[in-house]
C-alpha cells in the first residue's frame, strides 16, 4: 500500500511539474529575454508574429529543472535508471507532441495529420524529452547485471545506429548521387561531412562496449551527444529520434561498464596522438603552399592553418579550383582516420604483459609439486606463462592472453575447493581488462566444476596415457613394436635416464642439436602440454631418455615433465635425428615405460590426439562425420590422426579433454587464439 500511494503521488507531482514547464515560458515576457538561437513553437499558443520562439539556452535551463525535478520523483516512486530514462521521456515527448499538435491546429488552422507530422519533429518537443531521458537514466536507481547479454544488445544498438547514420548522410532522397553525399560544400555541409567520420567512432565504440569497458561507454555517449547536435542542425528525424533513445539506454546501464582501460596505454596514444596532429599539420601547409595561387588572398602561415582546421571538417573556405573539391575530403579523412586508430587502441583490451617475479615462479613449483596430480600440471611452468593466485595463494592458475583471449593452460592446481573462487576471481581480472576466458586441456573431472560457473565445454581430444604395471609387450597386438625394440637392442642401441643436472655440456649441445636440426625452421609448438625449453626445470620437475646408437652417439631422445604429486611422467618433445632406424621413438617410449614401473611412476602420459574420438568413431551422427572430413583435410598441417595412430600402438588409456568457454560466439575467436598460442599461426 505505501509503495503504491508513493508511486500514485509521485504521479500527480509528475504531471503537476510538466503542466508547470510547459507555463513558465508564458508567465515570462519573451521580449525581455538575450537574442541567440531561438527554439520554434516553444510557445506555440501565441498567435503574434515571432512571439513562438524562445532563446535555446532559456529553453534547456528550464526543461533542465523540470526534468530534475522529474527524475528525483521518480527515484522517489522507486524505479530504476532505465524505467526512469525511457518512461520520463517519452511521457515527456508524448505531452509536448499532444500540446504542440493541438497548438498548431488551432493557431495554423491546418490538417490534423499535417499538425501532428510537423510536432514529431519540433525541436520544441524532442529537446525536452531527451533532457527528461537523460535526467532520469543518471538520477534513477542504477543496477547492474553480471551478464553479458545487456553488453551486447547496446552495443549491437550503437552499431545500428551508426550505421543508421552513415545510410542517412550517404544516401539522403533529396540528393542524385553517391559523390554529392559526400561533397562537403552542399547542404548542411559541416553536419553532413562531420556524420560518417561520428559513425565510424560509434562503430569502435560499439566494439568496447561489448567487453565492458568503461572508455568505450564514455567515448560512446560522446559520440551519440554529437551525433544528436548534429541532428539538431539537420532538423529532427527518426534518426535522432533513435539516437537519443540510444544515448538514454547508455545512460541508464553505465554501471554494467566498469572495466576500466589499460593505464600504460595513456601515454603512448597522447604520443601518437601528437604525431597524428603534427603530421596533418604539415601535409594541410605543404599541400596549400603548392596550391597557394588558388587561395582568394595573399598565403600567410595564419591562413593555412585555419584552413587546414576547417577542412578537418569539410570546409573549404578560402580555397579555389580543384584543391576546393580534394583538400577538404583529404584532411578530413587524415584527421577522422587518425581519431578512429587513436580511440580503437584506446578502447582496447588491456595489452597483455608477460611478468614472471622469482616468488611466483617458486610458490607455483611448490603448488605443483603438491597439488600437481593432473599429467598436465607441470606444463604449467613454462616460461611463457603468466600466474594468477588465489587469495590466499593456496591455488594457482597459467595463462597467456592471445588475441584478446586469456588461455588458461589446463585445470587450476590446487584444493578441488578452492578452484571454484580462483576461477570466479580470474574471470573478473579478465573481464576489467577486456579478456575473453578460455580452457585448454580440461579434464573430464572437472567439466561439474565449469558448467556450474556458467561456461560451456566442448570435447577437443583425448591423452594417450600408458599404466605402467599393465603395459607389455607380449601378446600379438603388440608385436610391431616388440620387433622394432629387439632390432634396435640387437644393433647395439642403449638408452641411459638422465637428470637435467646429470647432463654436461658437450651432451647438453648434442642434444639442443638434435632438437633445433628436428624442428628445422617450424616453431617450437606447444603450449597445453608441452614445455617451451629443455632444461627450464630442475632434477625434481623433469627427465630426459636418451637413446644412443652403437658407436654411443645420441640419436635422439624424450623430455618429460614430472608430476609427482600423480606420480606420472608427461612427454613433453620426442626429437631424434632424420636417419634412426624406424622404430626408434617405440624403442624409446617402451624404454622409458620400463624404467617409470622400475622407479615406482604409475602412469606414462604420451601424445595428446586432437579430436580422436572422431577419427576412431564409427557411429558418428552426420555433423560429426562432416567434422570428420574437414579434419582429414587438416591433417597435413595439423599432423592430427598421426599422433592418433602412433600413439595407439601402446594401448594406452585414453583420457578425454575438453575445451571450457564462455559464450557461443566465442568459439572462433578462441580457436584462433588458441592455434596461435600453439604456434600453428603465425601471430602471438
Amino acid at each position: 500500500m505505501r509503495n503504491t500511494a508513493r508511486v500514485l503521488a509521485a504521479s500527480v507531482l509528475s504531471l503537476a511539474t510538466l503542466v508547470a514547464a510547459t507555463g513558465w515560458f508564458y508567465t515570462l515576457h519573451a521580449g525581455t529575454w538575450s537574442a541567440g538561437p531561438r527554439v520554434k513553437d516553444a510557445l506555440a499558443l501565441d498567435e503574434l508574429p515571432g512571439k513562438d520562439r524562445v532563446p535555446l539556452l532559456v529553453f534547456l535551463a528550464v526543461w533542465a529543472v523540470a526534468s530534475v525535478l522529474l527524475a528525483t520523483l521518480a527515484r522517489w516512486a522507486g524505479a530504476d535508471a532505465l524505467t526512469a530514462g525511457l518512461l520520463l521521456g517519452a511521457a515527456v515527448g508524448g505531452w509536448l507532441y499532444l500540446l504542440n499538435g493541438v497548438s498548431i491546429v488551432v493557431v495554423r488552422q491546418i490538417s490534423a495529420h499535417a499538425a501532428f507530422h510537423r510536432a514529431s519533429f519540433e525541436q520544441a518537443v524532442i529537446l525536452p524529452a531527451v533532457l527528461a531521458g537523460i535526467a532520469g537514466a543518471t538520477i534513477g536507481r542504477t543496477r547492474s547485471s553480471e551478464r553479458d547479454r545487456a553488453r551486447t544488445v547496446l552495443a549491437w544498438l550503437v552499431g545500428g545506429v551508426a550505421a543508421f547514420a552513415v545510410l542517412d548522410a550517404v544516401l539522403p532522397f533529396h540528393r542524385r548521387s553517391l559523390e554529392a553525399a559526400f561533397d562537403p560544400t552542399r547542404v548542411h555541409a559541416i553536419s553532413t561531412a562531420l556524420v560518417v567520420p561520428l559513425a565510424a567512432v560509434l562503430f569502435v565504440a560499439a566494439r568496447a562496449l561489448a567487453r565492458g569497458s568503461r572508455r568505450g561507454w564514455q567515448v560512446a555517449v560522446a559520440m551519440l551527444g554529437l551525433l544528436l547536435v548534429l541532428h539538431v542542425g539537420r532538423r529532427f528525424d527518426e534518426g535522432a529520434l533513435v539516437t537519443a533513445a540510444v544515448l538514454v539506454l547508455l545512460v541508464a546501464r553505465r554501471a554494467d561498464f566498469r572495466a576500466p582501460g589499460d593505464p600504460e596505454a595513456r601515454p603512448r596514444i597522447l604520443f601518437q596522438a601528437l604525431i597524428a596532429t603534427v603530421g596533418i599539420v604539415v601535409f594541410g601547409l605543404a599541400a596549400l603552399w603548392l596550391n597557394r595561387l588558388m587561395f582568394d588572398q595573399p598565403y600567410t602561415l595564419p591562413l593555412a592553418l585555419a584552413t587546414t582546421g576547417r577542412a578537418i571538417v569539410g570546409r573549404s573556405d578560402h580555397l579555389n579550383g580543384p584543391i576546393a573539391d580534394w583538400f577538404p575530403i583529404s584532411v578530413l579523412l587524415l584527421a577522422w582516420g587518425s581519431v578512429a586508430l587513436l580511440l580503437v587502441r584506446w578502447t582496447a583490451p588491456w595489452r597483455y604483459r608477460l611478468q614472471h617475479a622469482a616468488d611466483e615462479r617458486r610458490r607455483a613449483s611448490t603448488l605443483v609439486a603438491t597439488h600437481g596430480v593432473d599429467t598436465l600440471a607441470p606444463f604449467a611452468l613454462r616460461s611463457d606463462k603468466s600466474y594468477f593466485f588465489a587469495e590466499d595463494e593456496g591455488a594457482f592458475l597459467a595463462y597467456r592472453v592471445v588475441g584478446g583471449v586469456a588461455i588458461i593452460a589446463g585445470d587450476p592446481i590446487g584444493p578441488d575447493d578452492a578452484c571454484a573462487d580462483l576461477l570466479r576471481s580470474f574471470r573478473t581480472f579478465a573481464h576489467e581488462r577486456g579478456w575473453r576466458v578460455a580452457i585448454l586441456g580440461v579434464g573430464a573431472e572437472r567439466l561439474g566444476l565449469y558448467r556450474s560457473l556458467g561456461l560451456r565445454t566442448m570435447y577437443h581430444g583425448d591423452e594417450a596415457v600408458v599404466d605402467t604395471a599393465a603395459f607389455s609387450l607380449d601378446g600379438r597386438p603388440i608385436r610391431k613394436v616388440r620387433q622394432s625394440t629387439h632390432r634396435l637392442r640387437s644393433a647395439g642401441y642403449t638408452t641411459t635416464v638422465l637428470r637435467p643436472s646429470e647432463i654436461d655440456d658437450v651432451l647438453r649441445e648434442e642434444l639442443e642439436s638434435i632438437a633445433a636440426e628436428w624442428r628445422g625452421k617450424q616453431p617450437e609448438r606447444g603450449f597445453v602440454m608441452a614445455l617451451d625449453a629443455l632444461f627450464n626445470l630442475g632434477d625434481d620437475d623433469a627427465v630426459f631418455l636418451v637413446g644412443y646408437d652403437a658407436d654411443g652417439r645420441p640419436q635422439g631422445f624424450l623430455h618429460f615433465a614430472i608430476a609427482r604429486a600423480g606420480g606420472a611422467l608427461s612427454l613433453s618433445s620426442m626429437p631424434r635425428r632424420r636417419d634412426v632406424p624406424n622404430g626408434f621413438v617405440e624403442w624409446l617410449v617402451c624404454a622409458s615405460v620400463e624404467w617409470a614401473r622400475t622407479v615406482g611412476y604409475r602412469r606414462v602420459s604420451l601424445n595428446f590426439a586432437p579430436f580422436a574420438a572422431l577419427f576412431a568413431g564409427t557411429a558418428l551422427s552426420p555433423p560429426q562425420r562432416m567434422a570428420r572430413s574437414v579434419l582429414v583435410r587438416l591433417k597435413g598441417w595439423f599432423q592430427l590422426d598421426n599422433l592418433l595412430q602412433f600413439n595407439r600402438k601402446f594401448f594406452p588409456e585414453w583420457q578425454a579433454r575438453y575445451i571450457a568457454f564462455e559464450r557461443v560466439r566465442d568459439l572462433p575467436r578462441v580457436s584462433v587464439a588458441a592455434l596461435a598460442a600453439e604456434s600453428y599461426l603465425p601471430f602471438q
